[in-house]
């Protein structure tokens, strides 16, 4: 059974739906990250970058493995499953594309803006209107692509729209705000927030851990 260490955060999600979607079994632990409990030399062994999420799967190659950074877990249980990623060809390289592009930008920009934009005490201007700019161009290459495919890699939905969906969904709850009236610009990011939203999988992954 995999074990799962995580917290209700964008990035803590991700794994957790992709977890629901294989149909891995899985345990959750609760990092709660507001205590500062992933700095707890416990956690360092298994993530030594002290953030969630991180696993363990006791039937790794060669044994147990951990293994941290939401990005290379997605691929590790794509790649364990056979699912969600294609093994080979075109797809499998688009699907990297927007994975990365959400792990170097979107991840990122949109954790930038919701501190200084919702979370800091102190607002500043130039930061805001940074990250609030830089946000909306991502929202908007999002766009572009959707109006031209159904899913993010392709045709198919894969750990690309898995990766993306959490952090996107935050721009119509915590970080509407700011996002929201781009949001209202992009009907193509709109429609697969709500064909990814209505997943089964999606929903229940969405509300691991239950705080």
């Amino acid at each position: 059974m995999i074990e799962l260490y995580t917290w209700s955060t964008p990035n803590g999600r991700k794994v957790a739906i992709m977890l629901e979607e294989v149909g891995l079994p899985y345990t959750v632990h609760k990092i709660n990250i507001g205590r500062e409990e992933q700095f707890d030399p416990a956690f360092l062994k298994i993530a030594p970058n002290n953030k969630i999420p991180a696993i363990i799967d006791p039937d790794g190659p060669g044994g147990p493995l951990s293994v941290f950074e939401s990005g290379a877990i997605l691929v590790y249980l794509a790649e364990k499953t056979g699912k969600l990623l294609a093994a080979s060809g075109p797809e499998r390289y688009k699907t990297l594309e927007w994975l990365n592009w959400q792990m170097g930008g979107v991840g990122p920009m949109f954790g930038q803006l919701g501190f200084y934009a919702i979370r800091a005490e102190e607002k500043s201007e130039l930061a805001i209107t940074r990250f609030t700019d830089e946000c909306e161009r991502l929202l908007r290459v999002m766009d572009r692509r959707l109006d031209e495919s159904e899913y993010l890699a392709g045709p198919n939905y894969t750990i690309a729209d898995i990766i993306c969906y959490p952090w996107v969904f935050a721009g119509t709850t915590y970080l509407e705000p700011v996002l929201g009236p781009v949001l209202k610009e992009c009907p193509s990011v709109t429609h697969w927030l709500a064909t990814v939203g209505a997943r089964e999988a999606v929903q229940r992954g969405m509300a691991v851990p239950r705080v």
